[in-house]
């Protein structure tokens, strides 16, 4: 009997149907090869909500998540929305999906792959071999700190505030996911705050430092943000596991990303204590290039493959998905983003064929 599992899809706006599609092609036949069943339902999020319903995150797409054994989520935003109010832009309806599903751990992957290393805008000699993981704190901070807002002052100036804010309790269950991370991988943490100017972040090195008692086969170090954001160009193999807040993780992940080559190539996934995850590729929804078949899907599959190692507990079947993609680009097969002189440019759809073959010549 098949093992059935029931997967919400936000293919969300921009290049996320397209490399949606891709991804619901994979999963399909290596489901078939491995005799799982996934009851896939689309929902709402983002700008096609706000088209169709008026906000970001219905309710019913809420629920929707809440009541599968996982989400994969493709893309949200462009431009179209980018000058709606705060409350109703299309980002708000992903931090609403990380809030309503109280996903507070975001486990973000930068391992270049042998094919891509040229790929990279640094030399060789740095970006080869990097294999990093960034554990981000994702429901608490200045994102969602209170008090928020823009004020008018009793001058009748305007003033901006945003909270940096958290709890012993917050920063002691994402440390736990970043020392349990650390563990499994090469047992190197390194927790990045600015402890020497934010009592925030003093708060953070010492709730991590007192809980590395309990690793003790874990190397805790600690390193300011913006010197580990230095560190991460001049010599990103020194770095194993990152853990950090939700604003430094944000844009540390991403400068990690860019080490690889294209940020096109990069999954993540969003994890609480209980319930759905959510599974989405770290880029944008490229709008300048949705709908002409150019986008990359290797994150989105890859996406997919992490979902199914951490959320579906499909280890097999994520190895297989992990190792259609090394296939692939052995091959040569290349988008846009990712094409160097000698490989063969491929579009999405392509791509995803190409994937589809190499799967069925593995079984």
């Amino acid at each position: 009997m098949a093992q059935q599992y029931r997967i919400t899809l936000l293919p969300g706006d921009g290049i996320g149907p397209e490399i949606m599609a891709v991804s619901v092609d994979v999963l399909k036949v290596v489901g078939q090869q491995l005799n799982l069943e996934f009851d896939f339902q689309s929902a709402l999020i983002g700008g096609a909500a706000i088209d169709a319903t008026g906000e970001p995150l219905p309710q019913e797409t809420l629920e929707t998540c809440r009541n599968s054994d996982a989400v994969l989520l493709a893309a949200i935003g462009g431009y179209k929305w980018d000058t709606l109010p705060r409350h109703l832009r299309p980002e708000t309806g992903l931090l609403g999906l990380r809030s309503g599903l109280e996903l507070f751990a975001n486990l973000r992957p930068a391992k270049i792959l042998p094919q891509l290393v040229d790929a990279s805008s640094l030399k060789r000699e740095v970006v080869e071999g990097i294999d990093i993981m960034v554990v981000r704190e994702l429901t608490g901070g200045v994102y969602f700190g209170q008090p928020k807002g823009i004020f008018a002052t009793e001058s009748g100036e305007k003033r901006g505030v945003n909270t940096m804010a958290y709890t012993e309790s917050e920063i002691d269950r994402i440390a736990k996911v970043g020392f349990e991370t650390a563990q499994k991988r090469g047992k190197k943490l390194c927790s990045v705050d600015k402890a020497n100017v934010l009592d925030v972040s003093q708060l953070w090195r010492d709730r991590v430092t007192q809980l590395s008692a309990e690793y003790s086969d874990v190397e805790l170090s600690h390193m300011y943000v913006d010197n580990a954001a230095m560190q991460l160009v001049r010599w990103p193999k020194q770095f194993d596991t990152i853990l950090t807040s939700n604003l430094f993780g944000d844009i540390l992940s991403d400068a990690a990303a860019m080490l690889t080559g294209s940020i096109g190539m990069l999954p993540s996934a969003s994890l609480g204590a209980s319930g759905p995850g959510v599974y989405e590729p770290v880029h944008g929804s490229a709008p300048d290039i949705a709908g002409q078949d150019k986008a990359n899907p290797i994150a989105q599959v890859l996406s997919a493959a992490m979902m199914l190692r951490y959320g579906l507990n499909q280890p097999e079947a994520g190895d297989r998905i992990e190792q259609a993609v090394m296939q692939v680009l052995d091959q040569g097969y290349r988008t846009g983003d990712i094409m160097s002189e000698g490989n063969t440019l491929v579009g999405c759809r392509a791509m995803g064929d190409a994937l589809i073959q190499a799967l069925e010549k593995a079984q």
